[in-house]
C-alpha cells in the first residue's frame, strides 16, 4: 500500500479498513469527517466513499442483491452489512 498509495495514504487505508470491517452496518461510519461516508452522485450512483488523505478516497458498493432500499429510494445504509471495495481515487 505504501508503494502504491504513500505512507500517509496506506496508514489512512488501514484505519479505514479496519473500521468498516468493525462496523455492523454501514449506518455505523459516520457521514461526518474524519471518514465522511457518502454516497456518490451522477456516474457514480450507489457507489459510496470515505476520505483517505485529500484528494484520495476509498470507493466501495454494497454486496447485497439486491441492495436494500428506503421508501425514498435511497440505500438503506442500516441493512447493508457486506460492501466490495471497487477503486482508490480522486473523484472530484
Amino acid at each position: 500500500m505504501k508503494r502504491a498509495f504513500g505512507a500517509k495514504n496506506a496508514a489512512k487505508l488501514g484505519q479505514r479498513l479496519f473500521e468498516l470491517q468493525a462496523a455492523e452496518s454501514l449506518q455505523e461510519i459516520s457521514y461526518h469527517p474524519p471518514a465522511r461516508c457518502h454516497e456518490l452522485t451522477g456516474k457514480q450512483v450507489g457507489q459510496f466513499s470515505v476520505d483517505l488523505e485529500h484528494p484520495c478516497r476509498l470507493l466501495f458498493v454494497p454486496v447485497d442483491n439486491p441492495v436494500p432500499r428506503l421508501k425514498n429510494g435511497g440505500i438503506d445504509r442500516s441493512s447493508v452489512r457486506e460492501i466490495e471495495i471497487i477503486d482508490i481515487k480522486d473523484t472530484h
